[in-house]
């Protein structure tokens, strides 16, 4: 983006958000310029920065005079067709440009809006989309891999009873090959007790965060 453009793009902003001040305006302008609705929205907040040749492309598609994108207006100062335009979706030129700035400034080239096929995806929708497909490709694969680790850690507690009995039945040998103290017995006894119950506390637990990571499928 030049000097000039960064200049002017604080009222080019304040007369796109002017211009979409009307509820679902917004929308509207957006399909009028073939132009993605979640970007232009991001433009009306400050978050993206747009070019000359934007600016350009929506006088032409509204009707607006060239160069009124350039001045502050206030909401009496938009023209009655320009208004019309956007109120009733009826574009007076088909826009083929982009919104991302750059320093080489572009040439719009508006084209009559009867008998033309629909335009082609804007290059940075292709950037945004691919980047989301990127981060939806690598949610699946981490949840997946996560999904088969609390499998297999459910896979061994299920194992555990026959791992568990065995156990047991050692320890009940070392209890009768010896005259031991009550309490060490029944702290013996208390501590095979503690680890099947808390067995079952884990198979819960488990359960619960499978279900958890397969709910995450719907919000990706």
């Amino acid at each position: 983006m030049e000097d000039s453009d960064e200049l002017l793009l604080t009222v080019w902003r304040a007369n796109l958000v002017l211009l979409t001040r009307e509820v679902g305006a917004a929308n509207r302008l957006a399909r009028m310029m073939t132009f993605s609705v979640s970007y232009l929205k991001l433009m009306l907040a400050g978050q993206r920065e747009f070019s000359e040749e934007f600016v350009r492309g929506v006088e032409a598609v509204t009707g607006l005079p060239v160069g009124w994108m350039d001045v502050p207006h206030t909401a009496h100062e938009v023209p009655a067709n320009a208004r019309e335009a956007i109120d009733n979706e009826q574009p007076l030129a088909r826009f083929r440009g982009t919104a991302h700035p750059v320093r080489k400034k572009a040439v719009l080239r508006p084209e009559p809006i009867f008998g033309q096929s629909g335009p082609a995806r804007r290059g940075e929708e292709e950037t945004l989309d691919a980047e989301a497909n990127r981060r939806h490709a690598h949610f699946r694969k981490v949840r997946e891999l996560a999904t088969q680790e609390v499998r297999r850690f459910e896979r061994h507690l299920l194992h555990a009873p026959v791992e568990l009995a065995s156990m047991r039945a050692k320890v009940e040998d070392v209890i009768a090959a010896a005259d031991l103290d009550d309490r060490i017995v029944a702290d013996l006894a208390g501590r095979l007790e503690q680890i099947d119950k808390h067995r079952h506390m884990l198979l819960r637990h488990v359960e619960k965060l499978q279900a958890l990571l397969s709910q995450l499928a719907g919000g990706e």
